[in-house]
């Protein structure tokens, strides 16, 4: 009979209760890292927005250094100004294209870059395009075909398949009409809205009124910011001034929206009493005084305002949907988040979250830690669906 050998014990391998006991654990750490990856880039993601120098062990373990570049992206309809975020060290990054809101510093607004330096250190490729009447305080159906063709020329750019797209505040109506549209949306994995409209006329009323429109019907009171309503007034000009008075009145609007009231005040006393009279109530954030004017104005341009809204038009929409919005959005209200959620076909509609954790587009301090929690938990499965 044959002696049995001794077991020899691999000194580099720890023996058998390595592996009854280390590779068990060993899983359940790859496992459970893996759980919590999207989380963990999530976090650094929010941090980085909020303080782009912020450093810890858990944001260095989850950030990339980033290069970024000023390019001219050549598109059907034009050249159009854009800057390409890409992470370093990453061979073949997703890609993210990322709308700014109305803001007359376009893809220069700070917020917008600290964003879209935070995604591109989160591993991601970050395409900020100029969209031209967004910059001009317009919303227009041309800027849908901007971040339609913008997310295709990222695509191809990248070589990784079809890209995540984030629109915030206004641009995220267009986003979705574009992840609408059949030629666009096969460029587009996942969209992100940050503050997004459903009905463009309601919104106004909103900015109007004071009262945001619910689902059920009710009106509800909701203080709206008096800047939303002065854009109004400046991208319906000739609704507010007479003829002779609309090169000056846009010009001091202008200059009042891009905090420079110190420009505008000279101008005033170069309008008709009539002018005068409108742009002081702008000025002087004196909303009510032009609510009917507004309302008017509102009601006149409902076809405009309607084909440049999502109601109603999201039928070829197949692309998934994560609805982001500040509870207390005074711009436009959280409850055009609810109406999206019933807007957006179920199969599609991937989260809905509302939350104190945000204002407008971007987040808030002094939230409490469940809501943080929920913000980080909400943009990890945004992150998952853009991988």
């Amino acid at each position: 009979m044959e002696t049995a050998k001794p077991s020899r014990v691999s000194p580099r391998l720890g023996g058998g209760k390595f592996w009854l006991i280390g590779l068990p654990v060993a899983m359940l750490a790859i496992i459970g890292f893996n759980a919590i990856r999207y989380d963990l880039r999530s976090y650094s993601l929010l941090i980085h927005f909020l303080n782009p120098r912020a450093s810890n062990f858990l944001l260095r373990w989850e950030t990339h250094s980033v290069d970024a570049h000023e390019i001219a992206l050549s598109l059907a309809h034009g050249s159009v100004r854009a800057r390409l975020y890409t992470p370093t060290g990453v061979a073949h990054p997703p890609g993210m294209v990322l709308v700014h809101g109305i803001h007359h510093l376009g893809i220069d607004e700070p917020r917008l870059v600290s964003f879209a330096q935070a995604a591109a250190g989160s591993g991601f490729a970050v395409l900020t395009p100029e969209v031209a009447a967004l910059v001009d305080y317009r919303v227009d159906g041309a800027s849908i075909a901007t971040i339609g063709e913008s997310s295709g020329w990222l695509q191809q750019q990248l070589g990784t398949g079809p890209v995540t797209v984030v629109g915030v505040s206004f641009a995220g109506g267009l986003s979705l009409l574009a992840a609408s549209d059949p030629q666009y949306a096969r460029h587009i994995r996942a969209l992100l809205l940050m503050g997004a409209y459903d009905n463009l006329a309601r919104v106004s009323r909103f900015l109007a009124t004071s009262e945001a429109e619910l689902p059920d019907g009710r009106l509800e009171p909701y203080k709206a910011h008096d800047y939303g309503a002065a854009v109004f007034v400046y991208s319906h000009m000739d609704e507010f001034f007479a003829a002779g008075d609309l090169v000056v009145a846009r010009e001091a609007l202008r200059d009042w929206l891009w905090e420079r009231p110190q420009d505008a005040q000279p101008l005033l006393a170069q309008l008709s009493p009539a002018g005068r009279a409108v742009m002081d109530s702008l000025l002087s954030r004196q909303i009510a005084q032009l609510r009917p004017k507004l309302l008017e104005a509102i009601q006149a341009d409902g076809s405009q305002l309607s084909a440049l809204s999502p109601e109603g038009k999201l039928g070829d929409l197949h692309v998934p949907v994560y609805v982001l919005h500040g509870l207390t959005d005074d711009i436009i209200p959280s409850t055009e988040s609810l109406w999206l959620e019933k807007e957006i076909p179920r199969k599609y509609l991937r989260a809905v979250l509302i939350t104190p954790a945000f204002s407008h587009v971007d987040p808030e301090n002094g939230a409490s830690w469940r809501d943080e929690l929920r913000l980080v938990g909400f943009l990890a499965g945004v992150m998952r669906a853009a991988n």
